[in-house]
């Protein structure tokens, strides 16, 4: 299985990344994309996805919580990143009105240039909405003919935010917030909506602890290796077979990103 959103680049995994890697790889996650946030970020992303070259890939990008860094030197240094054999993706990016880190202003605006540099380059956008619909929706349906794949990542909005992404031929991204009794619970019945072909996985860690895990870990800090864990539950949901998931959102991750 394919993790499609790993913040490897954390500074919580400079002790034992090597480690990390190696237990998600026992665990059965065959590789990694390695989500960029802002410049920094990519360019570490990309370091460590060559550095990993047998199994990790990077996206660059500039995360909406970081919108307002967004100007004409990020985008070249962006633009360059995006020539390297191991960017998947153009982003993090997209809109999240939630925490509303950057104004709201500069967070379309990061995300409207960040689309242009995925249409320039015929390349995979990796996005981010949240709270944050009723404006990210329309913006990307506006140029989703002049894009290539989509998806949209963690995905936690509702049903009618999903049918809208569905209709616009986006992937979508599950990760352990379906696990979560106190906020993910709607997404027990949302999953069932997604087609299978259209159905990606994800743990975005070190965020996003699946809080269902049994024994629970020492620490909070989410890791690669539960990726299987959000597999498993997924399929149980959706009343498929462990494994028939697996493959499909295999195959799909690697329509979706040209892996």
């Amino acid at each position: 299985m394919i993790d499609i959103g790993a913040n490897l680049t954390h500074d919580s995994f400079d002790l034992d990344r090597d480690e990390v890697i190696q237990n998600a790889r026992d665990a059965g996650v065959e590789a990694f994309i390695i989500t960029g946030s802002d410049v920094s970020c990519s360019n570490k992303a990309v370091a460590l996805a060559h550095q990993y070259e047998d199994c990790c890939y990077a996206t660059a990008g500039i995360h909406p919580h970081h919108a307002a860094e967004f100007n004409g030197e990020s985008q070249v240094a962006l633009q360059r990143l995006l020539q390297d054999e191991k960017v998947v993706a153009v982003g993090e990016t997209g809109l999240d009105y939630f925490r509303d880190f950057s104004p709201r202003p500069a967070q379309v605006f990061s995300f409207e240039q960040h689309i242009q540099m995925a249409i320039e380059n015929n390349m995979p956008m990796f996005l981010h909405q949240r709270d944050a619909h009723k404006d990210f929706g329309p913006i990307l349906k506006e140029h989703r003919d002049q894009l290539s794949q989509v998806v949209v990542h963690c995905f936690t909005d509702n049903q009618a935010a999903l049918f809208d992404y569905l209709d616009m031929d986006c992937y979508i991204g599950i990760t352990g917030w379906i696990c979560d009794e106190r906020r993910g619970q709607h997404l027990l019945d949302l999953v069932n909506n997604i087609p299978e072909n259209r159905l990606l996985i994800e743990t975005d860690a070190p965020y996003l602890l699946p809080r269902n895990l049994d024994p629970k870990p020492k620490t909070r800090r989410n890791e690669p290796k539960y990726l299987p864990h959000i597999a498993r539950f997924v399929a149980a949901q959706r009343n498929t077979d462990y494994s028939t998931l697996i493959t499909t959102t295999t195959q799909n991750t690697k329509a979706c990103f040209g892996l």
